[in-house]
């Protein structure tokens, strides 16, 4: 490892071009280190054939510039819905929280152009197999075009990462993801078929015909965007049945896919509970960064970004190892993984809950439009419950008229109080017995 002068500080390899990654890589490099991203996908194929919406406040964390204004739009507020449709509350944004939308590729592009202009390297069309070990350290990654070496290996592979499901035993790192911890998402955008107005841009419905998940319809000038996601496996079959369901009531949802027509996993559970070790450091989707309750994880990688690359300017030793890597993850937990963590638990809830209960809450006003102002850059419970002693009372009288969902609603209440104190409690410093009792205390709290 090289330190000093113009020598670069030391050789940083990203496995996979995930948002984080690529933002951890860009930081770097401008700041002298040997920067290498290594991803599976041909050069300007990145990015999934639709827009996607985030922070972009999320942006200067990362270092990244606003882009162009021609580039992307601020997203239509939500209207989310009970499964049986009969109630409509739509959110209020305030402006400071307000998120863009921009095509998939062009966010990619700008992450791409800035890891290029501050002096990272790019590896396209060069598959990612497993990590390389040695003794209790992760060295290298092995690739289809041989074993690439470094002093610390950045996991930007995604959800079912070939570097963090093969990690060696010995390494407390999980890997795998239940079913219950991922969402199948299905997402097209039709053509528009009918051109009246509609008075509910964005309709998000919730537990849709019954079935535990979410579906949206956003309506846009030429195309009508639709979004199926499920706890369980999709296919074209059950698109088609649940499209042609819901054209009888939205005549605006043509037949014809212009673009997208993809089914994509999504995580959505709480963060690793340990995502460092030896020279390894687990970002974005790698390490489970998205918000529960929606799935979206740009903002929340682009910032975790920023903690992971002052975290390795900070090791003026260059050691990259628990001990020294371990404070992005407790910088990563006091900003966003203890309130990110309530939500998972509150998602397990949520999906022991009956599409009548849905209905209740919607129905009797337990739920209301102020509980509803949920974004992408939504990761806090606190954002979701109001503490307006008149409303809290109303929400409670409602909630008593309703034992059966009210006793669903209480028996999570201390899994999700668990969540919040057990990643509030993150050790401050690595001892690693005293992490791995907490790693295993944080982890009960979703089982």
């Amino acid at each position: 490892m090289h330190i000093g002068g113009n020598r670069m500080k030391g050789k940083i390899i990203v496995a996979g071009m995930g948002h984080g990654g690529l933002a951890a890589a860009g930081i770097l490099a401008k700041n002298g280190y040997d920067v290498t991203v290594y991803e599976k996908k041909s050069e300007g194929t990145l990015g999934y054939d639709w827009t996607d919406i985030f922070d972009p406040k999320a942006l200067a964390a990362a270092e990244l510039p606003m882009p162009p204004e021609n580039l992307y739009t601020y997203k239509e507020d939500m209207t989310f819905f009970n499964p049986a449709m009969t109630v409509g509350l739509r959110q209020h944004v305030p402006a400071d929280q307000r998120e863009i939308k921009m095509e998939r590729r062009d966010i990619y592009d700008l992450l791409i152009r800035n890891a290029e202009k501050n002096g990272a390297k790019l590896v396209y069309d060069c598959k990612v197999r497993r990590p390389i070990t040695a003794g209790s350290r992760v060295v290298g990654i092995a690739t289809e075009k041989g074993d690439i070496y470094g002093d610390l290996i950045i996991d930007a592979c995604g959800m079912e990462s070939p570097v963090r499901m093969n990690l060696p035993a010995g390494m407390p790192i999980e890997k795998a993801v239940g079913r219950k911890d991922r969402i199948s998402i299905y997402r097209a955008f039709f053509d528009r078929a009918d051109r009246n107005e509609v008075q509910d841009k964005f309709k998000v419905i919730l537990f849709a015909e019954g079935i535990c998940g979410i579906t949206w319809i956003a309506t846009e000038e030429e195309h009508t965007d639709l979004l199926i996601g499920r706890f369980a496996d999709l296919d074209e079959k059950e698109v088609s049945r649940v499209a042609n369901s819901l054209r009888k009531s939205h005549p605006q949802l043509g037949t014809k896919v212009m673009r997208g027509g993809q089914f994509v996993q999504i995580p959505v559970r709480q963060p690793l509970s340990i995502m460092v070790w030896d020279g390894y450091a687990a970002i974005g989707d790698s390490a489970f960064m998205t918000v529960p309750l929606i799935g979206s994880g740009i903002a929340n990688a682009l910032r975790a970004a920023r903690y992971l690359a002052d975290t390795v300017m900070a090791d003026a030793n260059g050691r990259y190892d628990c001990e020294t890597l371990w404070q992005y993850e407790v910088r990563y937990f006091r900003e966003l993984g203890q309130g990110l963590a309530p939500l998972a638990a509150a998602k397990r809830l949520l999906l022991n809950m009956a599409p009548q209960d849905i209905d209740y809450f919607f129905e009797s006003g337990t739920l209301n439009e102020d509980n509803i102002t949920m974004t992408a850059d939504f990761h806090s419970l606190f954002d979701l419950i109001r503490f307006d002693p008149a409303d809290l009372m109303k929400k409670g009288r409602n909630l008593c008229k309703n034992k059966d969902a009210m006793k669903k609603l209480l028996s999570g209440v201390p899994k999700i109080a668990g969540a919040m104190a057990a990643s509030a409690a993150i050790p401050h410093r690595w001892e690693e017995r005293t992490v791995l009792r907490w790693a295993k205390r944080y982890s009960a709290c979703f089982k």
